[in-house]
């Protein structure tokens, strides 16, 4: 029988069959990295075989080919990789404009992340009831520059149930990953989407420390309305595995469609001349926002 991994403990795993029944499963033993790069050979996502043992375990035999997937580099071993999820059909930024307010760079890093894997990319602004006037301003700008890249981008309050609708529509039938700050009621919002889901909220900003051990498995919640989500550790954790100064710009669209007009193959896009990236800029046509976004990204690769 197939099913989809929906959650990770390292050697047992939680799965959902085409006909709804939940599963615990474990690996069949050669089946364990077999000399892959990853530290785990099944990730959330996974659309997997499975077989029944004599014993009455659920036995996971075959892992289907992957749509795409997300890694983090291990902790431990810097070689290696942690593939955070798989077959993803969107991924969402929660961001809010105040309490606490959400950085440009934080979102245009999720979407560059979502653009390398080859993943959709959303933005939802969230607490919309407690911004002012300037905020207000300053979020339907920030609206308006993601949606001329071609991300869609919706407004939302969890707590007042506005927009949620659209919301659901854009994630219906759907396996949307999302991911945002402690304290942007990514848990509150997902909760608000589905009365049956009950994630806990509250929790991520005293055990997401830098430098510290973080959680890597996400997890993967069925929807009412249709679809799944799956609830990610922190951005930051993810990585970029293999990248690059060149292919940086690729992730950005905007980016991407000018490339080819720049004077040198090899344009890093930051004191070259006859840069057609820096260009766009000046003019007006890339925002200052994403260029100092990739400026910055560009940076911290090093």
């Amino acid at each position: 029988m197939e099913a989809i991994i929906t959650k990770s403990t390292g050697s047992w795993f939680s799965a959902v069959t085409d006909d709804k029944r939940k599963l615990e499963c474990r690996l069949r033993g050669q089946m364990r990295l077999n000399g892959s790069k990853s530290t785990n050979p099944v990730a959330v996502g996974d659309r997997v075989r499975l077989e029944v043992s004599e014993a009455g375990d659920s036995v996971i035999h075959e892992v289907l080919d992957r749509k795409n997937y997300i890694v983090r580099k291990s902790i431990n071993l810097s070689k290696q990789t942690h593939v955070i999820a798989a077959n993803m059909d969107l991924a969402i930024v929660i961001a809010t404009i105040a309490e606490p307010r959400t950085s440009a760079g934080f979102i245009d890093r999720f979407l560059c992340t979502a653009e390398a894997y080859r993943i959709p990319g959303m933005v939802v602004f969230n607490k919309i009831d407690l911004l002012d006037e300037e905020e207000t301003k300053t979020m339907k700008e920030m609206m308006a520059m993601y949606d001329s890249i071609g991300y869609k981008s919706i407004a939302v309050s969890a707590t007042e149930r506005i927009n949620l609708d659209e919301l659901k529509a854009a994630m219906k039938d759907k396996v949307s990953l999302i991911a945002g700050h402690s304290g942007t009621g990514k848990s509150t919002l997902v909760n608000a989407l589905d009365n049956n889901l009950h994630l806990r909220t509250g929790e991520i900003s005293s055990v997401h420390l830098k430098g510290k051990h973080t959680t890597t498995f996400a997890e993967m919640f069925e929807l009412e309305f249709g679809g799944f989500v799956i609830d990610t550790p922190g951005i930051k954790e993810f990585g970029l595995s293999g990248m690059g100064d060149g292919d940086l710009a690729h992730y950005f669209p905007e980016m991407l469609e000018r490339l080819s007009n720049c004077k040198y193959y090899n344009c890093k896009h930051v004191s070259e001349p006859g840069c057609a990236v820096k260009a766009a800029v000046e003019a007006g046509e890339i925002s200052i926002s994403r260029y100092s976004s990739y400026l910055g990204m560009l940076e911290n690769k090093a």
